[in-house]
Parts: C-alpha cells; structure tokens; sequence
C-alpha cells in the first residue's frame, strides 16, 4: 500500500508538474489573472458586462482613462448597478441592477476568461484520473470526465441556461408555489444573464423560515413535489438544487410559502426507457416488492450490486430497505452504518457509477443534494413524501400506457386503473394521518397525567 501512494504521488507530481508547465508556455495565461481576482471581483464583472454589450476590454488595464470611459458606459444600461455581488460561484457571479425604465434585475456575470481555463482544467482532470486508473485499476473515475466534456459547455451558455429557465418555468406551470425568474432576454448574451430579481432566505436557513412563520415541513414537501414531478413525469431535471439556488419566501398578497428556483444551467434530461425504469424502481422501493427492485435495479445497470444501489438511492440501509423505507424513520444508528459502509464500498460504489447510465449520475447528486436540505431543516424523507413520489410514478406509467394504445377501451380500462391507484395512496395516507393524530392525542394525555398543571 506504501509503495502504492509512493507511486500515486510521483504520478500526481509529474501531472501537476506537467499541467503546470501547459499553463505557464501557453500565450493565452495571464499571470496578472490572478492579481485581478484578488483586487476585486466587482472590476472584472463590470469589464465582461461591458464587453458583451459595449466592447472588448481584455486588455484595458484597471483603473487607467480608457477604462474609466468603457465603464461609464454601463449608464447608458442601468441606473444602478451593485458592485457587490449578491453570489459567487466559480463559473459567474451575480449582482443586483435597476435597468433604466426601473425595473430592478438580478444581472448574473460569467467570470473573465473562463471558457478558456476550463479546456485546461478538464485535461488537468483527465490526466489525474488516468495516473489514477494506472495504479488503482479497481477504481473507474473516467466518467467524470466525460460527465464534465459534456456538462460544462451547456453550463457556460446563460442563453441554454435562459432556455432551461422558460421551459421548466412552463412545464410546471400548475404549481403556483413555485416561482421562476422571468429572463430579459433583450438585455442577455452567452456571458451575461438579465433575469427578474427575487428575493428570498436560502431554503436552508431555519432562522429565516421561523422569522417569516415559513413552514419548514411544508417547504420539503414542496420541494419532493415539485422534483417528483420532474425527475418521473417529464424527465427534465433541475440539477443543481444546492441552498444558494433554492430561495423561500412568504408569497407577497398571499401569505402562502413560495419556492424560488435558480440557476438553471445543468439540467438532465432523462430517455423515456430510462424514466420508466426509475419510475417501476421506485414504486418496487415504496411498496416493498424485492424482486421488482432486484429487476429494476439491473435494468438501469446495477446488476450484482443492486443491494448496493438501492441502498444510495435511497440512502437506508439493506435491512431498511427490505423493511420498507416508507415504514421506519431513519435513526442515528443507521445514518451511522451507512456513513461506515460507504469508506468499505468505495471499490463497488466506483464500479456501479461506472456502470451505471450516463443519466443516474446527475440524478444521484440531485438526490444528495435534496437531501442535504432535509437534513438541515431537520425533514427527513416521510411516508407523505414516498407516496408523493408514488403518485408521479403511477400517473407517468399510465400516462405512458395510454400514449401507446389507440384503443378507446384501453385507455378508459388505464385512466381507471390510474384513478383507482392514486385512491389507494390518498387513502393510506388518510389512514397513517389518523393513525398519527390518535398517537399524538394519546401522549398527550399520558402526558397531561403524568405532570399535572399546578392548581
């Protein structure tokens, strides 16, 4: 094993070394990048912003008269502009503007030079897995890779992003908790983004939902709403749903909770094969039906390891699992296990991602990333959540049954099928409502016993 890292690190070395050399020979690599970024960010924004729309700035240096004059040129634009940005990721950041007719926009800016370094960092990327995959054959980690080859370029695109944004804003029109910031789309380019400005506490915040009287139950049950429906129903999905693009806020003349969704630059889009799958996967999941889930499971490519896959889509245990996920709450002890076994399995977990569709990958950072909310609102997956999740499956199934058959009888013989599964959901759930309503009725009058109220 010693002689193993000896290795890793000589090869990690020669990588560094190597890339390092790329960077330093090629023409295009300022030295002074670096120096801007630490003088502030807020000059580079304001330089793409007017190059986009104004003119070149690559080689304007800061501060100097022709600098000054290209900047004075974002007036003719805005008749505010914040330098400070709302959020800084490292593809773009965001700033607040109000356009000149007094409309107040959120302006989100590509950082300079970007596309570029990102060529030089996916080689850099590439070569450090392969000096990986050369002294541990066990493990496959050439998906990232492609996964970045193919996701990055979409993500650099504000306009692909704008496109995303109308689409999913359309096909989930029904949900009137969920908001979508219109794009500007006269005012936006590849660079630069100009949608509508929302504001609103980071969906993780619980200090900003009990100041606001904003139900942290009901916001993670819109959220496993609203992503049922994307992942099974449409199979257009959100991937990115990290806190600083989920935004929560008490809906202004409602006094309804709202979901804002942004950043909509990495969105997967799921194969009708592959959806149905996940759809039956999941149903088998809820209801605890093993062999569907071992069937499932191998069809989207888990083979031997559908214990294991099952296991980090749900994030349970094997034997909560087999027990049923919708029956038992998840406890310390298990969070634990898993926590434990996730060190063990790294070799098996590394060749099911390998194995597994292109199109899981995404999903399974999806999954992480919602549950990384739910666990710092403290809402961890419910029987509620499982069966909404239930209902999108067995709507998307029929709905899918019924865009294959031409027969009238047919698809009156599904929609009732359909009606009368959702009838069995709504029915169980009424069912473990009562069920909770009596258990909490009881300890309170177990308690209201126990400790009397003083006379």
């Amino acid at each position: 094993m010693a002689r193993k890292a000896l290795r890793l690190a000589s090869w990690t070395s020669m990588a560094l070394a190597a890339s390092g050399i790329y960077l330093y020979s090629n023409k295009y690599l300022d030295p002074n990048d670096f120096g801007a970024v630490r003088v502030g960010r807020a000059v580079a924004t304001t330089a793409v912003i007017s190059y986009d729309y104004l003119t070149s700035l690559r080689s304007v240096p800061y501060g100097s008269e022709e600098y000054l004059q290209v900047r004075s040129k974002i007036h003719d634009l805005f008749m505010s502009f914040d330098d400070t940005p709302l959020g800084a990721a490292s593809l773009a950041q965001v700033h607040k503007a109000v356009l000149r007719d007094g409309r107040t926009v959120a302006v989100k800016v590509q950082h300079p030079k970007v596309q570029a370094q990102s060529s030089k960092d996916i080689l850099l990327m590439e070569v450090l897995v392969l000096a990986v995959k050369q002294l541990f054959p066990e493990f496959e980690f050439m998906w990232l890779v492609d996964e970045a080859k193919k996701n990055l370029p979409l993500e650099l695109d504000f306009l692909n992003e704008g496109r995303n944004a109308e689409k999913v804003a359309q096909m989930l029109k029904r949900f009137d908790f969920l908001k979508i910031p219109r794009i500007h789309w006269d005012l936006s380019t590849k660079r630069v983004l100009l949608m509508e400005f929302v504001d609103g506490g980071q969906v993780n915040d619980r200090d900003y939902m009990e100041r606001n009287k904003i139900d942290v139950d009901e916001i993670s049950r819109l959220l496993g709403k609203m992503y049922s429906e994307m992942i099974f129903v449409h199979g257009f999905v959100h991937c990115d749903p990290h806190p600083g693009n989920v935004l929560v806020r008490m809906r202004p003349g409602t006094g309804k909770a709202e979901v804002i969704l942004l950043d909509h630059g990495l969105y997967q889009v799921l194969t009708e094969e592959f959806r149905l799958n996940y759809c039956h996967l999941w149903q088998s999941l809820i209801w605890t039906d093993m062999k569907q889930v071992k069937e499932y499971s191998q069809r989207l490519g888990a083979g031997d390891l559908y214990p294991l896959f099952a296991c980090m889509l749900t994030a349970r245990s094997w034997d909560s699992v087999n027990r049923g996920i919708s029956q038992a709450p998840v406890t310390a002890t298990e969070d634990s296990e898993i926590r434990n076994n996730a060190a063990n399995y790294l070799p098996e977990i590394s060749q099911l991602l390998n194995h597994v569709p292109r199109q899981m990958l995404l999903i399974f950072k999806t999954n992480d990333l919602l549950r990384g909310i739910e666990a710092a609102l403290g809402t961890r997956a419910s029987a509620s959540s499982f069966l909404n999740m239930s209902r999108c499956c067995v709507r998307a199934l029929a709905e899918h049954q019924k865009k294959n058959t031409c027969s009238f009888l047919s698809r009156t013989r599904i929609s009732l099928s359909e009606a009368f599964h959702l009838c069995q959901i709504d029915l169980y759930e009424l069912v473990l409502r009562v069920k909770s309503l009596r258990l909490a009725g009881w300890l309170s009058t177990l308690l209201c016993w126990l400790f009397p109220a003083p006379h």
